[in-house]
């Protein structure tokens, strides 16, 4: 029998505070393998202050993200509290910022793997094999990007633990052998090495080690007792970070100080060692040859696998971020066109994954960084003014979680730490600008660039600029008053999938759990074991799969099933009585223009264990998300 759940009913989620921590430190710990080199080349002996600055402006952005995730639990970031402040325009300058952010991520996380992986083969370590590598590295990730790719929060888990763990081990033996108040002292020379200037870039250019903290908030939808967990788990991750990102460079610059040559003052973790500054550590421990060389492969091969996991996760981002604004109608269909096979946004992934590869030919590590911390900047930015402004305009909405250090002003609560964050946040913004002509060219002409389509796009479609307007999806006849707390779609094969099944389900389940499944069936001959290795006839149902998530976004799962020949609908209503189901989404065939009840779809119906609703498309009607069209075929218990 179908359950039936209130709209208003409090449902339990999927992740508590680890899983959230980890996720989070996963995307922010990666950033210590290229940001401590670039930060100590700007400021030098005031590497460590640099990075409490910056991880103090990063602690106000958290705080930020935290009230506003736990207000409106949502994927989306600074996109979804702009458009919820503000209008659609805000919301699409946050999110072409936030594109710009996955963007640089693909390129300079790329671009790092190489040189860890020096340890192995030298000549990776500089130009041209290091943007060679990298460049084969993007095209990779993006080809299987394209053909469809399941991640693995287990591995992300394993591998953020092994590496916090070997940060702490490393700070260890750096504060036993070769920490050095001394020498930390002598490295300063204020406003000489570095000048004023360089100190303030350092400052900006160090905020690339925190960004990261949007992926808690593309997690909310699945977060247990999100006013709880939420807050938790953004604390640990800046605790974790703040501390690692005060150790690690003190214990740097005792092992390699800056030193005064004829070519100026430097330290050669911002010069020898900038592209790949934990080995440089490692390197300089003053342990013995043998221990010295087993740290080396290990970090080698530990940064790489993590770098190449975020070079992964920029090109999801990207593909992601493409169909959500997609959705809001932020970019024109052709840039968010779905492969017609793999049913992925292949256009967006190799139009930005070309792009990555462009801002990395150069070779410039520092250009790669700024970049960074100018689409980052402009993003965190937005987020602090959305905040305060939704103090003032939805004062009236319950706040389960606020930060600390709230003044009373202009009629409202005023976040302290949402307008020191923003004055921090702006300011290196400017400051990344003004001390770099390039980045200033390059990131304005981004921006420009993107607003210029989001206009044209909006006026050729007779859509308003700042009024908000979704994709209509599918709009179920008799129901919408019921939510089901799970939800099974089944698909049978390529021809059976149908995004208006998915779309059908996202309307229909519960929005406040992880409720829809996807049950993706692939035929085995009767002549063949049912574990045959069959790896094109899996990778079109997987394919399936990750179609479904792309349209549905955090709240679907799903598995590959095999079946034989004639028992697709008994695996269905098998799986939905396992699942416990409370409705299951099946769609109906058409030939020559006529309706089929095929096996499959009689089975299910006979077999049903709980509510079945069949999605009914028009056979004229095109393979596309948006639109209204068709029709729902309910079959009760």
């Amino acid at each position: 029998m179908a359950r039936r759940v209130p709209r208003d009913e409090s449902l339990s989620r999927v992740h508590g505070v680890g899983a959230l921590f980890s996720a989070a430190y996963g995307n922010v710990g990666s950033s210590i393998y290229y940001a401590l080199g670039v930060t100590a080349a700007f400021a030098l002996g005031l590497t460590p202050i640099a990075f409490v600055i910056s991880g103090l402006i990063f602690a106000a952005t958290a705080a930020t993200y935290a009230e506003a995730t736990v207000m409106f639990p949502e994927a989306g970031g600074s996109s979804s509290f702009a458009r919820h402040a503000f209008n659609e325009f805000v919301s699409f300058v946050a999110a072409w910022g936030q594109m710009l952010n996955y963007t640089i991520t693909v390129a300079i996380s790329s671009f790092f793997v190489p040189h860890y992986l020096a340890v192995f083969w030298p000549a990776l370590g500089h130009s041209p094999g290091d943007v060679i590598g990298g460049a084969v590295l993007v095209v990779g990730l993006a080809l299987l990007n394209i053909r469809g790719t399941e991640e693995s929060s287990k591995l992300n888990l394993i591998l953020a633990v092994a590496d916090i763990a070997t940060q702490i081990v490393l700070v260890g033996i750096g504060v036993v052998l070769v920490l050095s108040p001394q020498i930390l002292i002598d490295n300063i020379h204020l406003g000489v090495a570095p000048t004023w200037s360089k100190f303030a870039l350092g400052i900006a250019v160090g905020m690339i080690a925190y960004t990261g903290i949007e992926t808690i908030s593309n997690m909310s939808e699945e977060a247990k007792d999100a006013a709880r967990t939420i807050p938790r788990a953004v604390g640990l991750v800046v605790v974790a970070v703040l501390g690692l990102y005060l150790l690690i460079p003190i214990v740097a610059l005792s092992a390699m100080p800056v030193v005064h040559t004829a070519a100026g003052y430097h330290t050669e973790l911002g010069s020898k060692f900038a592209d790949d500054p934990i080995l440089g550590i490692v390197e300089n421990l003053g342990l013995s040859n043998g221990p010295t060389e087993v740290l080396r492969y290990y970090v080698g091969v530990l940064a790489a696998v993590i770098l190449l996991i975020a070079t992964n996760a920029g090109l999801i981002g990207v593909s992601r971020l493409t169909y959500s604004m997609g959705q809001h109608r932020q970019l024109p269909e052709g840039l968010r066109q779905v492969h017609p096979k793999y049913r992925t946004p292949y256009i967006a992934i190799i139009i930005f994954a070309g792009v990555a590869i462009l801002t990395m030919l150069p070779g410039k590590t520092n250009f790669l960084a700024t970049m960074y911390s100018f689409g980052a900047m402009l993003s965190f930015t937005i987020a602090h003014i959305a905040v305060i402004k939704l103090r003032r305009s939805h004062g009236h909405l319950e706040r389960t979680w606020k930060p600390p250090l709230n003044v009373r002003a202009f009629g409202f609560d005023v976040p302290m730490t949402a307008v020191l964050g923003g004055l921090g946040t702006f300011a290196a913004w400017i400051v990344v600008m003004a001390l770099n002509p390039s980045t200033l060219f390059v990131g304005t002409g981004w921006m420009i660039a993107g607003i210029v389509v989001y206009i044209l796009y909006r006026r050729n479609q007779g859509l308003p600029l700042t009024r908000t307007v979704k994709v209509v999806l599918p709009e179920p006849l008799g129901v919408e008053e019921v939510e089901y707390q799970s939800i099974l779609v089944a698909f049978e094969d390529d021809e059976s999938f149908s995004p208006e099944m998915v779309a059908t389900a996202v309307k229909l389940a519960s929005k406040r759990r992880r409720g829809i499944h996807v049950h993706s069936m692939m035929t085995v001959p009767t002549d063949l074991p049912l574990n045959a290795d069959l790896p094109e006839a899996e990778g079109e149902a997987q394919r399936r799969v990750e179609e479904a998530k792309l349209i549905g976004g955090a709240r679907v799962t799903g598995h590959v099933a095999r079946v034989r020949p004639g028992q697709a609908g008994y695996s269905v209503a098998e799986e939905a009585a396992e699942i416990q189901a409370a409705a299951i989404v099946v769609g109906l065939r058409y030939r020559n223009g006529v309706p089929q009840y095929d096996k499959t779809l009689q089975t299910v119906l006979g077999e049903r264990p709980c509510r079945v609703i069949v999605v009914s498309e028009p056979p004229d009607k095109p393979s596309s998300l948006p639109g209204p069209t068709g029709a729902l075929v309910e079959a009760t218990t």
